[in-house]
């Protein structure tokens, strides 16, 4: 890395008015100066979550300050988005910029003075939100990136553009939404983007740290639905029936034969859960139907057809053994997320700068993001940032989607010191003269 560090730096210099180096404690020096703004905006978010495809209120509080920050405002985009665009004083590639917008049907435990007290309605219920996954501070870290940047409006060459993004857990059942929805109104066109990056706050790595993957990084995410039908009897004579619950049960752990007995994990990990079941009324009445609900993640694209495959045989055919039958449906929720191999060894020294070093290569992730899609119209990179407090163990921290999710936020400005390198940047070397190209 010291090899390309240097590289880097001799060849960069030039096409600059500033030096790099300059550039880059500029950047620190803005971003650290509205860590406090960060701060607010990301806890008055966190105290106002809304729901997927209902982040009203949300749009309209990034809406405007994007604003008061001098940029163009395109809303509403898939539903509640927010796209802002900022155009630099020269001309140069266009680059994307990503947060995501949505809070969780989750009852918040955090003993903090700004904790969540919101309801909503979800699927016919009240029920508590939470921003339980981070997004409220992704969205104070893009609207400090989108303010810096547009306070250097004079030094960008190209354009930039701050996508808001709704309904990244999902949208609610028979509503589009998220990633897919924004890429069909035509968030990545006009101007066409040449780049995007991504970063999501992790509650298991300490603050201030970047973690990131070249290549396959976060899973691809199917989830599927599964009714048995059996015979209903009385619970006392299961002979006169065909009990669809004990089936279920044979078809579940038939799923975790697929991923330790058929599936060659040394590739890539596959998870199978299953996390709803529904079957019924009383104890002493076995049912007619049994219905399940679960995800399946993979990182690799030849595994996850193979399988779902596999899911859809084992559950139809573990049914048929028993007289039963199995309607399997399986709906694709995400891609892998892929990074861009050059684009990631590219971009590196940019964010040895916004973290001062602190940063290193990570294993595949099982969990999913629908930034997966972007990456399938630009080379894309999305990252991991650290917000768990210094000096905690990583295996006690709260996880993600958790009542108790926590993160540190005293240090978001590397958020936007990541992304404000990162611009500047790419921006340098694409429009560098190909003689200085040369070496690199």
């Amino acid at each position: 890395m010291n090899k390309f560090l240097a590289s880097f730096a001799l060849y960069l210099v030039p096409l600059l008015a500033f030096s790099q180096q300059n550039m880059s404690s500029l950047i620190e020096q803005k971003a650290m100066a509205i860590q406090s703004k960060l701060v607010e905006w990301r806890r008055y978010i966190h105290q106002h979550p809304e729901l997927s495809n209902r982040e009203y209120k949300t749009g309209e509080f990034i809406a405007e300050h994007l604003k008061e920050s001098g940029i163009e405002v395109k809303t509403p985009v898939a539903k509640t988005g927010v796209v802002g665009i900022l155009k630099g004083a020269k001309p140069g590639p266009v680059i994307a910029l990503r947060a995501d917008m949505d809070a969780l049907p989750i009852k918040e435990r955090t003993d903090v003075p700004f904790k969540s007290t919101v309801t909503s309605e979800y699927m016919g219920e009240t029920v508590p939100v939470m921003h339980a996954c981070g997004h409220d501070s992704h969205i104070a870290m893009l609207l400090g990136t989108a303010e810096v940047l547009s306070s250097m409006k004079n030094q960008l060459a190209g354009t930039v553009k701050f996508i808001f993004q709704p309904a990244e857990e999902s949208p609610p059942p028979d509503e589009e939404g998220g990633a897919p929805l924004m890429i069909k109104e035509g968030v990545m066109d006009d101007p066409k983007v040449d780049v995007i990056f991504g970063l999501h706050i992790e509650s298991k790595i300490e603050i201030g740290r970047i973690e990131y993957k070249p290549g396959a990084f976060m899973a691809s995410s199917d989830w599927f639905t599964i009714k048995v039908k059996g015979k209903g009897s009385h619970g006392a004579s299961p002979w006169a029936g065909i009990d669809p619950i004990v089936v279920s049960a044979q078809i579940i752990s038939g799923f975790q034969q697929i991923v330790s007995r058929q599936m060659e994990l040394t590739k890539a990990p596959v998870v199978i859960t299953v996390g709803k079941i529904n079957g019924g009324v009383r104890s002493n009445i076995i049912p007619e139907e049994c219905e399940m609900f679960g995800t399946i993640r993979t990182l690799d694209s030849k595994m996850e057809k193979d399988v779902l495959e596999r899911v859809r045989n084992t559950a139809e055919k573990i049914a048929e053994a028993s007289g039963a039958t199995a309607d399997v449906r399986i709906d694709n929720k995400t891609l892998v997320t892929y990074n861009d191999t050059a684009l990631v060894r590219m971009m590196l020294p940019s964010l040895v700068k916004a973290t001062n070093g602190n940063l290193g290569e990570r294993q595949w992730v099982t969990g999913a993001e629908d930034f997966s899609f972007y990456g399938t119209k630009a080379p894309a990179f999305f990252f991991y940032l650290g917000g768990m407090p210094k000096g905690e163990d990583p295996a006690k921290a709260p996880d993600h989607h958790t009542a108790d999710f926590y993160i540190d936020d005293s240090m978001l400005y590397v958020g936007v010191k990541a992304f404000c390198n990162l611009v500047f940047d790419y921006e340098a070397m694409k429009t560098m003269p190909d003689k200085k190209k040369k070496g690199f």
